[in-house]
């Protein structure tokens, strides 16, 4: 028996789905990012390298970083998604539960600021699914709306762009250190009775 061992093989990726594999390095590797960016120092290669592959092997899944980014928008804005529905269910529903997604979304931008800044840069991840399905994020918005406008009269369009313009001004303003990250100021600006139709 050789005295000599042989030098560790390189860590293989053999876990069956690549795509996903890829998009979760990519998300795991924009919250190592300050912030500032929306993920245009990111590459394929640095995401191929943390999965374990060779930077061909990303391009079966993604034909180009740009298609790589619209992915992992679409995966964070499923996330924002996913918050949103909580805060909601925390809140119990309804006009409370409206006003609790705005201040969920403020606080999903701080939390994840390179991720956030990125759904934004790739708006089409936003509004519509291949199918042609409007978004989860977007329908959910738009049913609160309506729920707030059947409350107190309105348009249901406009309020949805007020909320969404409101929370996501605010997200910017503090992610962009124009306005301290202030918790109790979330809440105080995400105020469904300041809306109105």
């Amino acid at each position: 028996m050789s005295t000599l061992e042989s030098p560790a093989p390189k860590k293989a990726y053999h876990h069956g789905d690549l795509r996903a594999a890829l998009i979760d390095a990519g998300l795991t590797l924009l919250e190592t990012r300050a912030g500032q960016g929306n993920g245009d120092d990111l590459s394929l290669r640095e995401v191929a390298r943390a999965v374990g592959v060779s930077a061909t092997a990303v391009y079966r899944h993604f034909p180009d970083k740009g298609a790589l980014m619209a992915a992992l928008a679409a995966e964070g804005l499923a996330r924002l998604a996913v918050v949103q529905h909580a805060a909601s269910d925390a809140a119990g529903g309804g006009v409370a539960g409206f006003g609790a997604t705005g201040a969920a979304y403020v606080r999903f931008a701080l939390a994840n600021p390179a991720l956030f800044r990125l759904i934004f840069a790739n708006p089409a991840s936003f509004h519509l699914h291949p199918d042609g399905q409007e978004d989860d994020a977007m329908a959910f918005l738009r049913a609160n709306a309506a729920l707030l406008a059947k409350g107190k009269g309105g348009d249901a369009q406009v309020i949805a762009l007020q909320a969404w313009a409101i929370a996501h001004g605010l997200a910017m303003l503090m992610l962009d250190g124009q306005v301290p990250v202030d918790d109790a100021l979330i809440d105080r600006v995400i105020d469904t009775d300041a809306i109105s139709g």
